[in-house]
């Protein structure tokens, strides 16, 4: 099972015991389920409600979507005496993102003043949890969040993704989302509490990220992997289509601006006399994503590749 950590430990006497727990989440797992965050549960069961009302209002747009369009063309096709094949370029997805300085919905009333106060909580949350992989690195605190920041001259990304995943008629020829490693930094999920579906891959096997009530899920992107020169990685991960039930799904992103450039910490290059050589390129954030969107359900090795061969 994913490793389910009390965050709460941290301020008390078994700090060390939570420290070592966050460590091995990072470096064994790259999914961890965070319980006793900090942010309030009426919050949370704010945010459960104006996320499903605001899906009800998008239902009927999602049936009328490429992806139920899609899947409708492949099911008559096999009706028809067609060979099915599995559909491998769209997701069994409805989703859009919320972002600083863009439109958000306005229904239901309550929406927008529910998901500021929740994205408020979570930014927190974030940097808290990059301040432990500092520590746990090895780094000075705040080594992280500087390096997203370009030094403090530009503010990080910080994106929400809202989804849900509808019953599926025919899971067996889509996914609900395709694998893929997630391109930024620290990215903090509120998963549904009852539909699951999300698999992370590990030892080449899928594993299922067991829903755990108002937990949130924390995940390492690409840009930690390369900050941490390899110690924490960037994990495939994917959600399954299911036949019943409708998963509610809110990944907010904490990556860095898009002007930062991001390489190996330096610390972590030299241990006392010996050298650590860099298994990781410097590049440009914003290069890597002009890659990254092209690439993103591709492995990830090229995409660095990529970059390094641009600077």
């Amino acid at each position: 099972m994913i490793p389910v950590i009390d965050f709460s430990k941290l301020d008390g006497e078994q700090r060390a015991e939570a420290l070592a727990q966050i460590a091995n989440g990072c470096e064994e797992w790259g999914f961890f389920q965070l319980a006793n965050h900090g942010i309030a549960e009426e919050l949370l069961e704010r945010v459960k409600k104006v996320c499903s009302e605001c899906y009800r209002l998008r239902e009927k747009s999602f049936r009328e979507s490429n992806p139920v369009r899609s899947l409708n063309e492949l099911v008559d096709g096999e009706t028809e005496g067609g060979v099915g094949k599995r559909l491998s370029d769209v997701d069994w997805e409805d989703v859009f993102v919320l972002q600083d300085g863009m439109p958000w919905p306005s229904n239901p009333p309550e929406f927008k003043e529910t998901m500021k106060e929740f994205r408020d909580e979570l930014k927190k949350l974030a940097e808290k949890v990059m301040e432990v992989m500092d520590e746990n690195l090895g780094l000075e605190n705040g080594c992280i969040r500087k390096a997203f920041s370009a030094n403090g001259k530009h503010q990080p990304f910080f994106g929400t993704k809202v989804s849900h995943y509808p019953p599926c008629p025919r899971p067996d020829l889509v996914d609900g989302l395709r694998a893929h490693t997630d391109a930024g930094g620290v990215i903090l999920l509120f998963q549904d509490d009852e539909v699951g579906g999300l698999q992370i891959l590990k030892d080449g096997q899928w594993i299922d990220v067991q829903p755990v009530k108002n937990s949130i899920v924390i995940n390492t992107g690409d840009q930690i992997e390369v900050l941490s020169n390899g110690r924490y990685k960037s994990v495939w991960h994917r959600v399954l289509a299911t036949p019943d039930g409708n998963r509610r799904s809110i990944a907010s992103f904490y990556n860095p601006s898009l002007k930062a450039t991001i390489a190996p910490a330096t610390k972590l290059l030299s241990a006392q006399s010996d050298r650590v050589p860099a298994s990781y390129p410097k590049f440009v954030f914003g290069d890597y994503m002009d890659v990254y969107v092209k690439q993103k359900f591709l492995p990830k090795q090229p995409r660095f590749e990529a970059v390094a061969a641009a600077m």
